[in-house]
């Protein structure tokens, strides 16, 4: 049973969640404020968190951040504000979907499912595994096949692809990917990334259209 972490300053809204999210059959845990759901998930494991950003003291920006730096858990963000820049910003803080109150509580459920498959990799022999068409990418044996043939990438190219694949389907801002496969302490400048993109989706091939260009903001890996 997948255990949900629901974090909103609003009993009200909880109650909704958790009373959609027990019809589905998950295990719900609540949490008030943003300070509690990252003592809660230092403490226990979820298989996904529904966080609401506009928050008394900590706001969900800052305990998605919080969160992340110790766990990979998803995290699908709430919010009274639809702006660009405020889903722009979530996504750079980690999350995986970004849903704007308010909200119909059945598509708010067909998203946590959607993230929670999206989140579970395709197993083979006890190995992480992304497969479309004839693109494979091996997470465990850092390994990217096409058509049977292995593509030869260097270590940044791989951490690259990784990162997209695992967040594909996602607007990636340019400052996300640089800080999550290059780290915080990157010096350099976005023409590295976009030289990465450009070897990366040489290697490609076929596929290299999966790798899509958002203009103004930076990339997504396209996944059926």
């Amino acid at each position: 049973m997948p255990r949900i972490l629901v974090v909103d300053d609003e009993q009200r809204i909880r109650e909704i969640i958790k009373k959609y999210a027990a019809f589905e059959g998950y295990d719900i845990e609540e949490a008030e404020d943003g300070m509690q759901a990252v003592e809660i998930a230092g403490k226990e494991d979820f298989d996904l968190i529904i966080m609401d950003i506009m928050m008394p003291g900590l706001d969900g920006f800052s305990a998605c951040k919080e969160i992340r730096k110790g766990k990979e858990v998803p995290v699908i963000m709430l919010s009274a504000r639809g702006e660009e820049y405020d889903r722009i910003h979530g996504f750079e803080t980690g999350a995986d979907d970004y849903v704007v109150k308010p909200f119909s509580p059945r598509e708010l459920m067909m998203r946590v499912a959607a993230v929670l498959k999206r989140a579970q990799p395709q197993r083979d022999g006890g190995r992480e595994i992304y497969e479309s068409g004839g693109l494979k990418v091996d997470f465990t044996g850092r390994l990217v096949t096409i058509d049977g043939e292995r593509v030869e990438l260097s270590p940044k190219e791989y951490d690259l692809l990784f990162y997209l694949v695992r967040n594909r389907n996602i607007a990636l801002t340019r400052e996300n990917l640089i800080t999550n496969v290059w780290g915080y302490d990157f010096y350099g400048d976005d023409r590295t990334l976009d030289t990465h993109i450009k070897l990366l989706r040489k290697s490609l091939g076929e596929y290299s259209g999966k790798i899509v260009t958002l203009r103004g903001v930076g990339y997504r890996f396209e996944s059926e």
